[in-house]
């Protein structure tokens, strides 16, 4: 049986080293906590990249994120977050894995991320999703060097799916009966 980390590598293509080559610089020290503040105000918001006006005919052009999602299903998983503290919840967790201070610890426990993203269908189509807005994001910050980008980027790959080895194991939990169960299926995870 893989373990969750070995599935993670398989499903996001980046192995561990490559994944936690995070580790081997302090991107907090390098890029600054404003720098992830605005990673994850970019992550959640909308930004406007032009605009029409007046007979010359300037666009508008939105690259939309989170909670503007043109997916309703995606967008349902942040529903019941408001934006500001998922924008504080992301950039404390960033800047704690990332080597600076433990704001997130601090302030809210553990990050025990399989179990804080338990409630929420955490699945290839999600992972695939909120990676996509991540790139965006990174996009988006131009404090971020190429290094440092395709470093976090390999760290959020791999974390996203290994969500997801979490996510099917939890559902395989729920539906495994008990040894001499009479009620199949009626069990919480185990």
């Amino acid at each position: 049986m893989q373990s969750l980390q070995e599935k993670a590598a398989e499903w996001s293509g980046v192995d561990a080293e490559d994944a936690f080559a995070i580790d081997g610089t302090n991107l907090y020290e390098k890029l600054g906590l404003q720098t992830f503040i605005n990673l994850s105000t970019n992550f959640y918001e909308r930004e406007q990249i032009g605009c029409r006006t007046g007979k010359i005919g300037t666009w508008i052009f939105y690259m939309v994120r989170v909670y503007a999602d043109e997916e309703e299903w995606f967008r349902s998983i942040f529903s019941k977050s408001k934006k500001e503290d998922a924008i504080q919840n992301q950039y404390e967790f960033f800047v704690q894995r990332m080597g600076g201070p433990p704001l997130y610890s601090q302030r809210k426990g553990h990050p025990a991320l399989i179990g804080r993203h338990r409630p929420f269908p955490v699945t290839h189509r999600a992972a695939e999703r909120w990676l996509n807005h991540m790139q965006q994001a990174l996009d988006a910050t131009s404090d971020i060097d190429l290094d440092s980008k395709t470093k976090m980027l390999n760290f959020f790959r791999h974390t996203a799916f290994f969500l997801v080895a979490g996510d099917e194991l939890k559902n395989q939990n729920q539906a495994a009966p008990c040894k001499n169960c009479k009620h199949p299926g009626k069990h919480g995870a185990v």
